[in-house]
């Protein structure tokens, strides 16, 4: 990858145990291929063609596994393509999968859910294992059988999962969604472009993945439409072809690298990363007293020196500050002189992770209150979705056990800025976004 920081060999370990030696800048270079919420339903694209399709900028993460192997056990075969991070995904002999098979390869991850309408189309029916139940929780699950079923699909509950089938040909349909969710406007996608007439999306979601998504879709044949009032309007084909796509680079991914820089006043040049996908953050990013220097091939971030300023700080969908953006930006913020305010929009329970940052040292209060301005699902419903952060602080190593990719990531960013060593567990959470990172992380 041509990963490589100055200070060599910040972190060491062994398995699933990081020990991180915090302190020091971290100075450098890392390249972000693929974003990893686009290139694994890139893949899943895939099976709704009729001849083969090739994937570049393809990250060696755990999610791009797991979609591989599910892929296969349909008969979709997989190989590498001429050049590195390239796949061929060729779906020409699909076929049923064993049920057990396919519980054993989804594990935990949402992604099967997305095979439901390709393989409508293709088979005439699917089955999805129980994805893990409590870590997305059974509404947002169920939203996505009902988009099916307004498409004419029948779903049988049984002991290990749901059973799918179309007795006829899935029909277009008109479907507002509640919440701009990704994973559900993904859902209508790829289940509308085969069905019969048109389908419109309202209040759909729009982050750059998916309109990359609609790109992969329409270099299939597809016909597709994107209004400026979050509505999608898809009109229905016979028949898909493959695709030629290079995925666009990880903007979350990006941001992260850029927030580790800040936070341990480091420079870190991102190769790959775009200014385009990344606007909100970079305004966000000088606000705080980040500096950054744009480039053909990616973008340098890094630590002015001086003060860092508090902000007043909303997450939101798309093209608001991202949620994945937050969690390594707070890190960031501990070193902020003042009191900064931060308002999760997007998930109720994002900032679970500060009690870590509070353990080394950060002064971090949460709140059940909105503290901001934008409209909010989580008020008066008792999750602590609001921080006040005081700072600058002094962090200090400490026992840390990652809760999740973007939190796990943050925890890494909270050691390396920390004073001596910090023990961090769960590494392999990391790996699920973040290609190669054992590798970068120990390069000279």
């Amino acid at each position: 990858m041509g990963d490589h920081f100055r200070n060599a060999r910040f972190m060491t370990g062994t398995d699933d145990v990081l020990l991180v030696h915090g302190g020091t800048p971290l100075e450098g270079e890392i390249r972000v291929r693929g974003a990893k919420n686009l290139v694994p339903k890139a893949m899943v694209a895939a099976l709704l063609g009729s001849e083969p399709s090739r994937l570049r900028n393809v990250p060696d993460i755990r999610d791009v596994r797991v979609v591989r192997g599910l892929l296969q056990l349909h008969g979709v075969t997989v190989r590498p393509g001429e050049e590195p991070g390239e796949l061929v995904l060729d779906p020409t002999y699909v076929e049923s999968a064993n049920v057990a098979d396919i519980d054993a390869h989804a594990g935990s991850s949402r992604i099967p859910i997305l095979f439901c309408g390709p393989l409508l189309h293709r088979l005439g029916h699917a089955f999805i294992p129980g994805l893990g139940g409590c870590d997305i929780g059974g509404r947002p699950i169920d939203f996505h059988f009902d988009v099916l079923r307004q498409f004419g699909a029948t779903i049988e509950k049984r002991a290990d999962g749901q059973y799918l089938e179309a007795p006829q040909r899935l029909r277009g349909t008109k479907i507002r969604l509640p919440y701009p969710s990704v994973g559900s406007t993904e859902q209508v996608l790829l289940t509308a472009v085969l069905a019969e007439g048109v389908t419109e999306l309202t209040n759909a979601a729009v982050e750059p993945e998916i309109e990359d998504l609609i790109c992969v879709l329409q270099k299939m044949g597809a016909i597709i439409s994107m209004d400026t009032d979050r509505t999608i309007r898809i009109t229905g084909v016979d028949k898909l072809g493959g695709y030629t796509h290079r995925a666009l680079p990880d903007r979350l991914e990006a941001a992260s690298w850029a927030s580790a820089a800040l936070a341990t006043e480091g420079d870190i040049y991102v190769r790959g990363a775009q200014q385009r996908s990344m606007m909100t953050f970079l305004n966000t990013y000088r606000k705080v007293g980040g500096a950054f220097e744009i480039d053909d091939e990616g973008i340098r971030f890094w630590h002015p020196g001086g003060r860092l300023k508090s902000i007043a700080l909303e997450t939101d969908v798309h093209p608001g500050f991202q949620t994945d953006w937050q969690q390594p930006l707070v890190v960031a913020l501990t070193q902020a002189t003042g009191l900064s305010i931060v308002h999760e929009t997007v998930y109720e329970s994002r900032l679970g992770f500060t009690s870590a940052l509070n353990q080394m040292g950060a002064h971090i209060q949460l709140y059940r209150e909105c503290l901001g301005g934008s409209h909010c699902r989580f008020g008066q419903r008792n999750f602590l979705h609001s921080a006040v952060v005081s700072g600058p602080t002094k962090l200090q190593g400490a026992d840390l056990v990652i809760p999740d990719l973007r939190g796990g990531f943050s925890y890494l960013i909270a050691a390396l800025a920390a004073q001596g060593t910090s023990r961090v567990h769960g590494i392999d959470l990391i790996n699920r976004g973040y290609e190669n990172f054992m590798r970068s992380s120990r390069s000279s």
